[in-house]
């Protein structure tokens, strides 16, 4: 067990600490990673329970021959959705949480009513470390096919008609998509991590970190937005006047969560927005069918080159960076969206498998079906 867990339970009287891979943000690739710092499991999802004698590692099926690798010797490896906390540990122990990196729906499905939880915060070296401030900036009109302002007058019909006063969008992507702009805060998706209050008045509180945000101020300018920093979403609380709110269940924090309820009414707990983008307009369709013929492309040129090149200098990250070589070919190229997975032998039993210096293979042979 990491010196800093060890001190949260015995500094805390607690059985026991649950640590997740999310950052606040709920995202599932985070730059900030405490699980894999701790527990060397560099998988992009799961999450951890220490106890005094025992510690257990969940993951689910893409990632259990890894987590044995990487975790195995100090973890007991546990597979979901087959197998919950609640499925395993002792009834009533005392275990430890950041309300920052939890919703209350993640708790009751992870635990049930059986366990005392625990609310601390908590900020490990890593994040403390934290200074990535890559600005936000703007997506053009030609790739998002619609404007913010009318994005936004549709949210504010659905706000009016089921009767919210305010809607908190936690979701970053959702953000992303609604004022057509982005960010780099995420290793590949270009997710912009922030969080918005918006009012039935199309009055709009954005939380960042500030010094990302002069590129997207100037393109929004039109819209009625108040810049603030991200931990000031109490301060704008206090200001507003009483009413109903929306949130989002899947990403606001029980801290949020908590200090919503505190002063206003939760009457719904889905956003809209997740339904608003999965229908797509004409020109984002447009676009993704020319994204995929550009990737296809790039692709075609990949399997022509490793078909005619020689086997004995091949390794698993040559394949990596020579596909990749071929994308950034592409006039629109940005930046993978996730990391390439190239496996060989028993490397490729890993769903989500991603090369380093020590798993690195050389390849044998090679059967080619295309």
């Amino acid at each position: 067990m990491s010196t800093e867990i060890n001190n949260i339970i015995l500094s805390n009287n607690l059985d026991g600490y649950i640590l997740p891979k999310n950052d606040k943000y709920f995202t599932e690739y985070s730059k900030i990673n405490h699980l894999k710092s701790i527990t060397n499991f560099s998988g992009s999802s799961g999450f951890a329970i220490f106890l005094k004698n025992k510690n257990y590692l969940f993951v689910d099926g893409r990632y259990t021959i890894q987590a044995e690798r990487e975790s195995g010797e100090k973890f007991k490896i546990c597979e979901i959705p087959y197998i919950w906390p609640k499925d395993i540990l002792k009834k009533q122990i005392k275990i430890g949480f950041d309300p920052d990196l939890f919703t209350w729906g993640t708790l009751k499905k992870y635990f049930g009513d059986n366990y005392k939880l625990v609310p601390l915060n908590f900020k490990f070296k890593s994040e403390r470390k934290n200074k990535n401030s890559y600005p936000f900036f703007n997506l053009d009109l030609a790739a998002a096919g619609e404007s913010a302002n009318k994005k936004i007058g549709r949210l504010i019909k659905i706000m009016k008609k089921k009767k919210i006063d305010y809607s908190f969008i936690s979701s970053g992507e959702n953000i992303c998509w609604l004022l057509n702009i982005r960010g780099r805060d995420l290793p590949n998706s270009p997710i912009a991590n922030c969080k918005i209050i918006i009012t039935k008045e199309k009055q709009i509180y954005f939380f960042s970190n500030i010094k990302k945000i002069k590129k997207i101020k100037i393109s929004l300018k039109k819209l009625k937005i108040q810049f603030l920093k991200e931990n000031n979403i109490l301060n704008c609380l206090t200001r507003l006047k009483g009413g109903n709110f929306c949130i989002d269940s899947k990403t606001c924090s029980v801290f949020e969560e908590s200090l919503i309820s505190y002063k206003f009414k939760i009457i719904s707990r889905g956003d809209p927005i997740y339904d608003f983008k999965s229908l797509k307009n004409k020109i984002e369709i447009k676009n993704m069918v020319n994204a995929h013929i550009e990737d296809g492309v790039a692709l075609t040129k990949f399997l022509y080159w490793i078909k005619n090149h020689k086997m004995k200098d091949l390794t698993e990250n040559k394949i990596e960076k020579k596909l990749e070589s071929f994308r950034k070919k592409g006039k629109n190229y940005l930046y993978p969206s996730f990391d390439t997975i190239a496996g060989s032998g028993p490397n490729g039993a890993i769903i989500h498998y991603r090369s380093d210096k020590f798993s690195n293979r050389k390849l044998k042979k090679m059967i080619c079906y295309f």
